[in-house]
């Protein structure tokens, strides 16, 4: 998956779900529900990740938002 562009959050998202069903459901072989797993965990990581960044952008926006004066961007001299 190195090479793969990483989904957007709501494809990860959409296939997560679909992994969680397939496993809910059962009938699968011991080895195709440890792969669906190990997908599971990777999609999970990939939310995980994109709602971290989304944290960061909102508690930047709120600080802006509270102290206009602050500037994110400004690299110190």
């Amino acid at each position: 998956m190195a090479d793969e562009k990483a989904p957007s959050y709501e494809q990860a998202r959409e296939e997560l779900t679909e992994v969680v069903r397939r496993l809910e459901t059962g009938g699968l072989t011991l080895e195709q529900s440890i792969e669906l797993w190990e997908r599971g965990e990777k999609l999970a990581a990939v939310c995980e990740e994109w709602l971290q960044g989304a944290r960061v952008k909102l508690a930047a926006a709120v600080a802006r938002r509270t102290d206009p004066t602050r500037d994110d961007d400004a690299t110190p001299f």
